[in-house]
Formats: C-alpha cells, structure tokens, sequence
C-alpha cells in the first residue's frame, strides 16, 4: 500500500492503518531499534510503541515522508528504551561509542538556543549534501541507524580504523560548520 494511503487510513481512524504500517515498516523500524537495543524482546517492545505513538501522532501531524517519520518515532524510543535499561548499569556496546564519539560535538544545546531548529536541520542537510555518497553513507549509519564500526567498514569493504578516521573527520567538519553557524 502507498504512504499517502496509509496515512489517509490514520487520518480516518481506521485500525488497517497500523497493521498497513506494520506490514510496510516493520523491518525498517526493526533494524533501527535493533541497533540500539540488541534485544529482541526490547526491539518488539519498542516497535510495538512505535505504532501506537504513529497513531497518536497522526491526526494532527501528516508526515511527507512516512518512513522518515516512523523511523524518528523508532529511534527516539529506542533511545528512551536505551537509557533506562542503562540507568543502573554501565552498559558495554557500541552505543556508548556513539554517545562518546557524538559527546566531541558537545555543541548541540548551544546551537540549539543560538538557531532555530528548521536552521539547524537546514544546516545538517547541507552538510550532508556536500559529503560524497560514501561519507554521507557512513555517517548517516554511524548517527542515525547506530550501526557499529564493524558493520559500516563490512559495508563499504574498508577496515574499522578507516572508518573510524572517516567519522572523526567528519564530525570536526560538522562541528566547525555549527560553531560558525552559532556565531552569526
């Protein structure tokens, strides 16, 4: 079924809605929690709260792109998920890797009262656009599907060291962006 489809189903409060998106974005949204999580009853907790909130989200909200906005729903509770989990106990996986390597950027509360959102957005996907295909690959799976190192440098046939020096690159390219942006 089309998105457009879906989403006219949500905005009906029609209950196909949810299995239309199950059936759609079940193993997009897997993959993003699974990333994260590592724990399948946790990632179907998690996807399970995905289509609730996509119900409660939609009325008022009409996403453009729905897959962009199950996969936001997805990785923010993931995230949530994440950090409870985690709470009473230092956990040792990537995602701790993550946090310490997106931690260097430790500019992002002051860029966020400096510029406004759609300009910090604005600012990212241009970032993004100026990255070859294979920068940006990496770092949208590093930042966004929480991939490991490992699994990125399988991916693009390189070892883990070049991917780790392609991301810290990157993220000082990120930083200097934003920090110039937050200065005007």
């Amino acid at each position: 079924m089309e998105d457009t489809a879906i989403i006219e189903l949500f905005w009906k409060r029609d209950e196909t809605a949810i299995q239309e998106l199950k059936s759609k974005y079940t193993g997009y949204c897997y993959k993003i929690a699974w990333n994260l999580l590592e724990n399948h009853e946790d990632t179907e907790e998690c996807l399970n709260d995905t289509w609730l909130a996509a119900w409660r989200y939609m009325p008022p909200k009409r996403p453009s792109v729905l897959s962009a906005f199950v996969g936001k729903i997805t990785r923010g509770l993931a995230i949530d998920y994440f950090r409870k989990k985690c709470a009473a106990k230092r956990a040792d996986t990537h995602i701790q890797d993550v946090c310490g390597e997106m931690d260097e950027l430790n500019f992002s509360y002051t860029v966020d009262e400096k510029i406004a959102e759609k300009e910090l957005v604005k600012t990212i996907e241009k970032f993004l656009r100026k990255l070859s295909e294979a920068d940006r690959d990496i770092f949208i799976r590093r930042y966004w599907y929480l991939d490991s190192i490992k699994a990125i440098a399988n991916r693009h046939g390189v070892s883990e060291g070049c991917i780790k020096t392609n991301l810290c690159r990157n993220r000082k390219k990120l930083y200097r962006i934003l920090k110039k942006e937050a200065m005007v």
